[in-house]
């Protein structure tokens, strides 16, 4: 494990995402990395789709919402 310097701009913007989130701010600098390094490694794919994928490789089940 590590240290990471960001700007304090960025560091404001990601206390305040992790507390929307229900995250610690460590925890929401982690899935900026993993979304942003999956972004990268999958230009064709939406975040929509990105996040269906690893809920897939997870084996979470998604209920589905009844439209009626």
């Amino acid at each position: 494990m590590g240290i990471v310097k960001i700007a304090e701009d960025l560091h404001e913007e990601l206390r305040k995402s992790s507390a929307v989130m229900c995250r610690s701010i460590n925890a929401q600098a982690e899935f900026w990395m993993k979304v942003g390094m999956l972004a990268e490694a999958n230009p064709g794919l939406s975040f929509t789709e990105l996040m269906a994928e690893q809920r897939k490789l997870a084996d979470v089940r998604v209920p589905e919402i009844d439209a009626a």
